[in-house]
């Protein structure tokens, strides 16, 4: 690693032993689209999230916004109500009865073909490292502001999706990226290890690019945090415990920037550093 990249790292590291940690603020993230799914309960919305897309679909309300489902697809299964007139024996009238559920096919946005969606149309900014991601054959793409995440990559998809313009978001699926090249196995959520490995590298490529991040920190914290709890340590120690990993997948990400500027650009990354982005109305 070049010292610059450690000592920043570190320099990071430490300030999670000792508190000094800004209070958390909320990530701008696009706003969300208008879509069947957003008034579905929140276990279909979470079956829809486990599926690996933000948009599923009837055949039927597809072809409603000029699209078909391609040959071969497999449907995902979601619980609908199954609702019954029964007489109130109180009252003699009628009342409408819960009598259970049954499973409803619906496709995956990945899997239709056709006119463009509305929240197609949403432009990813002209983020830091960009030409990283374009090497690695990784497509990046905006998706409409969810509740439940700001951003995803996908090894299989070869994609990385995002909520948010915050540089912080693409950091991190991009170090997910790098570690999955690196490692394999990418898990996602399901690995707190990968997590704290990806959401360390963010902020210190926020740093690294001449990002002011400090109003990312706090939320950074409360990330890495959360993730530590699982592992019963304490941010500090979680964060030295994938140190070294840490270390190897920004090498990745950077070997070629720094192995092609000198020492001056190093330390002052400006390069980098892209106009503000208008923030639209209110994961990682």
């Amino acid at each position: 690693m070049q010292d610059r990249v450690k000592q920043v790292l570190n320099n990071i590291v430490e300030k999670f032993k000792s508190g000094d940690i800004p209070e958390a603020v909320a990530l701008a993230t696009y706003p969300a689209a208008n879509i069947p799914s957003s008034k579905w309960s929140f276990l279909n919305r979470t079956l829809m999230f486990l599926s690996g897309t933000g948009d599923a679909r009837g055949f039927r309300q597809w072809h409603e916004v000029k699209r078909k489902v391609k040959k071969g697809s497999k449907a995902i299964y979601i619980l609908v109500p199954c609702f019954k007139k029964e007489t109130d024996e109180e009252t003699g009238g009628e009342k409408v009865v819960l009598r259970g559920f049954k499973p409803m096919p619906v496709f995956t946005v990945e899997d239709t073909e056709g006119e463009k969606l509305d929240y197609e149309l949403l432009e990813v900014p002209d983020l830091p490292l960009m030409d990283r991601a374009i090497e690695w054959g990784l497509s990046v793409k905006a998706i409409p502001g969810n509740y439940r995440y700001y951003g995803y990559y996908s090894s299989g998809r070869k994609e990385i999706a995002l909520a948010s313009p915050d540089e912080t978001v693409f950091f991190h699926e991009l170090a997910h990226a790098g570690h999955d090249r690196l490692m394999g196995n990418i898990k996602g959520g399901q690995d707190p290890f990968q997590e704290i490995v990806a959401e360390l590298c963010a902020h210190t490529l926020c740093k690294l690019t001449g990002r002011e991040a400090n109003g990312s920190f706090g939320h950074s914290y409360r990330y890495i945090e959360g993730y530590a709890e699982q592992m019963r340590m304490t941010p500090h120690a979680a964060c030295l415990k994938v140190l070294s990993e840490t270390e190897k997948v920004l090498n990745l990400i950077l070997k070629e920037k720094t192995h092609n500027c000198d020492e001056q650009e190093l330390q002052s990354p400006k390069e980098y550093e892209r106009q503000p982005y208008e923030e639209s109305v209110v994961s990682l």
